[in-house]
């Protein structure tokens, strides 16, 4: 297993994480099973949304005794209410779930304090500046949570948190499909059964998302990272192509700022199929072709960051100079942070020599040697 630095907070998270949300549906003996193949495989991030008393009491359970080797994303405003969870921000109901999350997991902090789901500008406007958000600041002065992260599926909500300054992560819905989708306050319309077959590249608004977090080192962890399955199946797919689980981890790991994917398990097989991607070829983990070729929706002219350049004869880590430039080229000037990390590397876009070789392997078709030459001269 590898591990990534979850941006500002300093946490070594592993690359495959464990979305708990499938443990609603076993029992004790069950979730029992899960978290030890987790364990076993060196998972050791976990995010628990889900307020139903019963999941929370089986992790809580599964991990006595292992809890300092986890990480936990718990949710602050997912309640349970009348047998039922209820996404709320009144502050009493708020209070009495997080602490009925810290009594059932046997814990008394919670390394990620995530602010639940959030996908409307209004509603995080006014979270921002209320009581709930008084109370999660509260939270992490008494050190019951040591970071303060916030979940969402809408980059101009998350773009916001990530300048605010006091969201130090994200977890937020990361695969090709939403990324070709454009800003929307309901969730379903991510699933929509067609796709506008208009649609061809990246929407400008999650790219720029990804940007804003490496440049204010606001780390991400990922969310419906395979589209709920849809993408696993050609005739479901937006693309008309099938993407394999490992594709699908690759993608979302080399978006910027990915630390980890939370993957759902319901047998241990499946940790194994998540797992596998640590020891999967090139050719196994190559999602760009399959993109590049698909019969709809391909991306075009635009670095995905997905390597297939390499080797560049003069030793240029291609897409790290392309991100690089990407971030740069958000400010009127250089951000010394950017500058730093592009003047560290060993190789950089003065010494491309201009052969092309990249250009014929690149799936997109980008003008990389255009590229290195803007690089040089933006850094110059």
């Amino acid at each position: 297993m590898l591990y990534r630095r979850l941006g500002k907070t300093e946490l070594m998270v592993s690359e495959i994480g464990f979305g708990g949300e499938w443990l609603e549906r076993m029992d004790l003996e069950g979730c029992r099973v899960i978290v030890k193949a987790c364990e076993e495989q060196g998972i050791n991030i976990l995010d628990c949304w889900m307020s139903e008393p019963n999941v929370r009491s089986a992790i809580g359970e599964c991990i006595k005794g292992t809890r300092d080797r986890w990480y936990i994303q718990g949710h602050i405003g997912s309640t349970w209410q009348d047998g039922q969870y209820v996404r709320t921000r009144e502050p009493g109901k708020v209070k009495e779930a997080f602490e009925d999350l810290l009594h059932r997991l046997q814990t008394d902090y919670i390394d990620l304090g995530m602010i639940h789901y959030v996908d409307s500008e209004k509603e995080w406007d006014q979270i921002v500046s209320g009581p709930f958000m008084d109370y999660v600041r509260s939270l992490k002065e008494k050190g019951v949570i040591k970071h303060i992260g916030l979940s969402s599926h809408n980059p101009k909500v998350a773009a916001k948190a990530a300048l605010s300054g006091e969201i130090e992560m994200l977890l937020f819905s990361v695969n090709p499909a939403f990324d070709l989708m454009p800003p929307t306050e309901n969730i379903d319309d991510y699933f929509a059964e067609q796709y506008d077959t208009s649609l061809a590249g990246m929407d400008p608004e999650r790219a720029q998302l990804y940007r804003i977090c490496e440049q204010q080192d606001v780390g991400i962890t990922v969310m419906k990272g395979f589209a709920g399955g849809r993408l696993f199946n050609e005739k479901a797919s937006p693309f008309g192509v099938a993407l394999t689980p490992v594709q699908c981890i690759h993608y979302a790991l080399t978006r910027p700022a990915v630390a980890s994917i939370m993957a759902g398990y319901s047998e241990p097989r499946h940790v194994l199929e998540a797992v596998a991607y640590e020891s999967a070829s090139e050719e196994e983990k190559d999602y760009a072709s399959v993109l590049a070729s698909a019969p709809q929706h391909a991306y075009s002219k635009k670095c995905m960051y997905c390597n297939h350049c390499k080797p560049c004869p003069a030793g240029i880590d291609i897409a790290m100079v392309n991100k690089l430039y990407d971030l740069a080229g958000m400010q009127e000037e250089v951000p010394p942070s950017v500058r730093a990390h592009y003047e560290a590397l060993e190789k950089n876009a003065s010494h491309c020599i201009a052969c092309g070789g990249c250009e014929t392997r690149c799936p997109f078709g980008v003008e990389i040697v255009e590229r290195m030459k803007k690089t040089r001269e933006l850094f110059a």
